[in-house]
């Protein structure tokens, strides 16, 4: 049986003065508990002082990279940004004019279901006379209901909105308002449920 390493408490100091990962995530990287993190930091004085520092180091090697070049003026800096910000727009304006299409359908849908519902039900119940469990026409029931239908319309606005606030992250397009970190707000749209 092989014995556990200690933490790389220099290593983990490293990561939280940087800011870019939670504690939580650390301390999954490392094997530490977040609550030992906190512990150590507290103890040790750690700020993520780093933290804006990281951050603009990341946009000028994000743009830097965009044009290719280290010796790129800040004219030709600024107008790739401003493609690559425009771009981005671009797709989000696309996309979203995508969504709204496909949540008028759905809509048009549920209208015409909402008029029609008893006639959809009796078809629902001819066709499933013969399933002596009641699955089948269960399936079907739930598959025509308006909560169905209505559920995946909010589901579709709310990953559209979460997928555009990311990715408008992702490319500095908005300030952040907070000190809230990247992975923190990640979480926060994909899983935290309130």
């Amino acid at each position: 049986m092989s014995e556990k390493k200690p933490p790389d408490w220099p290593a983990i100091e490293a990561e939280f003065r940087a800011g870019q990962l939670s504690n939580r995530m650390l301390g999954e990287k490392h094997g530490v508990g977040e609550s030992l993190i906190r512990k150590k930091a507290k103890q040790g004085e750690w700020t993520k002082d780093l933290t804006d520092k990281v951050r603009q180091e990341v946009r000028t090697q994000l743009v830097r990279s965009a044009v290719r070049t280290s010796n790129a003026s800040e004219r030709e800096i600024i107008e790739q940004a401003g493609i690559t910000g425009a771009e981005v727009v671009r797709t989000h304006r696309r996309d979203v004019r995508r969504a709204s299409d496909l949540v008028g359908l759905l809509m048009g849908q549920l209208t015409s279901a909402a008029g029609i519902r008893a006639d959809l039900e009796a078809t629902v119940e001819e066709l499933c006379k013969d399933d002596e469990t009641g699955q089948r026409e269960a399936r079907l029931m739930k598959a025509i209901s308006l909560p169905t239908h209505a559920g995946t319309i909010r589901d579709l606005s709310t990953a559209l909105k979460n997928l555009v606030t990311l990715e408008r992250q992702a490319h500095n397009l908005d300030e952040l308002s907070s000190e809230e970190t990247y992975e923190d707000r990640l979480a926060r749209l994909m899983g935290a449920k309130e």
